[in-house]
């Protein structure tokens, strides 16, 4: 093993030792051990995906594995790594911001006692997703998938006496269930008709399954790697929420905040996104895949954009703006345009992240209150949490120069040219979402920030409020302390400037061999001539649409919410049905609620009563039990006592045993 393999090996393993420390020995080593070892594991983790950028850069990738788990017949179960300038990428984002969040942690967190706990599960999720982005066969892509799940679902319902927390993780996994069902199936297709599970090897003899058919029924017989490539997606569009498996992740919200900022910003969400990217060799062969994926993806970019402008709850918001994001991302991968898709999942990543952890900071300052209707003014009491939280803002609505404005307008040129069917409804679905985007994003900060001060009498009303830690009476909003603020700051610059990495990144042929576009989608390469530099795109974004439209959507937050603050209660009474539309989030919570959750429900009673009760119960358990009392009924009658009786069945037995020896 060479010193490179080794450091390939301690970056997944580094936080995963934090990890058990913090899990298994945290009453040990305490509240300040147990932040030191994880968070030592993700610095040495972020550190050591540094160098490996530097060394992947010199041209040194890596394809092998590391342990082989078991061999069955031909196929091999293995762990290996695929390091490559798409896995590098994913690292840095991954290792970075769980590092800002684990920061963050310390100061949010600081009076919760389940302090060790927490530490030991946001550690272990980073290790699951490095070994998701990490490998190089299906096998551990699917171990880092359930495991990222499995510890989202610890996360979500962190804080299980609550009644809400346990509901929303059970969602979360059950939904993310359904997604993983026919990510398995992928799997398996891909098994059965390649005979491998590593990467490179399934991309090399893609192109021989192409034309194959896979007979359901003589009128059924749909090509097969459209049908691999929708199941592989179904898998992405659980984890990475899209429509209509989006569901689950609104309601994560119960979870802690640095929760949300870690999963829904930058890691789990994105997992779909990478790993769609990453099989580019599979969905290039299939275009009905494709076409598939830029709808769904269309429809979650602006539909949920418009349940975000009814929310009042601000972490709610901002889980409503990423599932947006993730349409966006998603309408990328479908228009071909793969590297658009994971710049966007950087930029995202940082400004997210920043939204998130800055709501956060407002939640601890208002004595963890979440509505923004008793907030308000709130900038002068929080100036660092009020500028990082303007910047994501920004970025979230696509202005230049902030980074979330180059990653955006890509993807809507990218989809401009992309002649794939879906794509003219994906390019006005997401040109909308570019003004809804503007409005909500700036809704946030004018909400939350500016204006009256309305915790002043929020408190003197009925719903006096009292959180987890007892505070109640008024509040005195103040800056967070430097544990918060400093991880802001942190990921305010990328915010900004990760944006201006947009020609290495998308037109100079950054992913190399780690992502494949056939001959035939060639927007990327059109976008590479009109491209004339960071300054250049900006000059030329102001004679476009989605700059203007991001800007009315800006000035529409501003008019609403600080000029004429009393006019949006006035247009939701004048547009009662749409706004109960967008608040019951389209219905969708209640008819799974009825139809799924009520089926099996009726399913399940009626297996109880028809199956337990009557068959199993009535019939075996029952039934057998009436049987031997009927035959030991009979029976008794034989057993009387009297010698005679027992000297007579004798003789008979006797005779008919002589009967047959004699016949036979």
């Amino acid at each position: 093993m060479t010193d490179m393999q080794k450091l390939y090996l301690l970056v997944p393993l580094a936080p995963l030792a934090g990890a058990i420390l913090a899990g298994l020995f945290g009453r040990a080593i305490g509240r300040t051990g147990s932040h030191v070892v994880t968070i030592l594991g993700v610095a040495v983790s972020f550190v050591l995906s540094l160098l490996i950028f530097q060394d992947v850069q010199q041209g040194h990738t890596f394809n092998g594995t590391v342990y082989t788990w078991l061999t069955s017949g031909e196929t091999r179960f293995e762990v290996g790594f695929l390091i490559d300038r798409l896995t590098v990428l994913m690292m840095l984002v991954v290792t970075f911001v769980s590092l800002m969040v684990h920061v963050y942690t310390i100061g949010y967190m600081a009076e919760d006692p389940g302090y060790q706990r927490f530490f030991a599960y946001i550690s272990l999720f980073t290790f699951s997703m490095l070994m998701l982005v990490m490998s190089n066969n299906f096998v551990q892509l699917f171990f880092g998938w359930e495991a990222v799940g499995l510890v989202s679902y610890l996360l979500i319902g962190f804080w299980y006496t609550r009644p809400t927390a346990i509901y929303a993780n059970l969602k979360a996994f059950l939904v993310n269930r359904v997604g993983d069902f026919g990510f398995l199936l992928g799997i398996g297709l891909i098994l059965a008709h390649f005979g491998t599970l590593d990467y490179a090897a399934v991309f090399a003899h893609a192109n021989e399954l192409v034309g194959m058919k896979m007979v359901i029924s003589s009128e059924m017989q749909p090509a097969l790697l459209t049908v691999t490539c929708i199941l592989l997606f179904i898998g992405a569009m659980g984890k990475s929420a899209q429509f209509p498996l989006h569901v689950w992740l609104p309601d994560s919200m119960e979870g802690p905040t640095p929760i949300s900022a870690l999963i829904h910003a930058a890691t789990m969400v994105t997992a779909g996104i990478f790993m769609v990217a990453r099989m580019s060799p599979l969905f290039e062969l299939s275009e009905t895949a494709l076409s598939f994926v830029i709808v769904i993806g269309a429809i979650t970019a602006l539909f949920m954009a418009l349940i975000a402008i009814v929310q009042t709850d601000i972490k709610r918001v901002v889980a409503y703006s990423t599932l947006s994001q993730l349409g966006y991302m998603t309408v990328a991968l479908g228009a071909s345009a793969y590297s658009v898709a994971i710049f966007h999942l950087m930029t995202h990543a940082f400004f997210k992240a920043v939204l998130f952890l800055g709501a956060g900071s407002v939640i601890m300052a208002m004595h963890h209150e979440q509505d923004m209707r008793r907030m308000g003014g709130l900038r002068k009491y929080m100036p660092i949490t009020y500028l990082t939280v303007l910047i994501g803002a920004i970025a979230n609505a696509g202005l230049p120069p902030f980074a979330g404005f180059f990653s955006k307008d890509s993807i809507i040129e990218a989809v401009a040219l992309s002649h794939i069917p879906g794509s003219g409804f994906a390019y006005l679905a997401i040109l909308i979402g570019v003004f809804v985007g503007g409005f909500y994003s700036f809704r946030l900060v004018f909400y939350t920030f500016h204006g009256e001060e309305r915790f002043r009498h929020a408190h003197h009303d009925e719903h006096a409020h009292h959180d987890d830690h007892g505070h109640h009476g008024p509040v005195e909003p103040h800056e967070s302390p430097k544990v918060v603020t400093l991880p802001l700051i942190l990921l305010a610059i990328p915010s900004v400037a990760a944006g201006w990495l947009i020609g290495p990144i998308l037109f100079e042929n950054y992913f190399g061999d780690a992502i494949f576009i056939s001959h035939e989608h060639h927007g990327l390469a059109h976008m590479a001539e009109e491209f004339h530099g960071v300054v250049g795109m900006m000059g030329h974004a102001v004679t476009t649409l989605p700059f203007w439209l991001a800007l009315s959507g800006a000035a529409t937050a501003w008019f609403l919410y600080i000029r004429r603050p009393e006019l949006p209660a006035q247009i939701k009474a004048t547009l009662s049905l749409p706004a109960m539309i967008l608040e019951k989030k389209y219905g969708f919570d209640e008819f799974n609620e009825w139809f799924f959750a009520g089926g099996a429900r009726l399913l399940g009673r009626g297996l109880w009563k028809g199956g337990d009760v009557a068959v199993i119960d009535g019939f075996f358990v029952n039934g057998t039990a009436r049987l031997v009392g009927m035959c030991s009924a009979l029976v008794r009658h034989l057993q009387s006592g009297y010698i005679y009786h027992y000297a007579f069945a004798m003789l008979i037995g006797v005779l008919t045993l002589m009967t047959l020896f004699i016949r036979g």
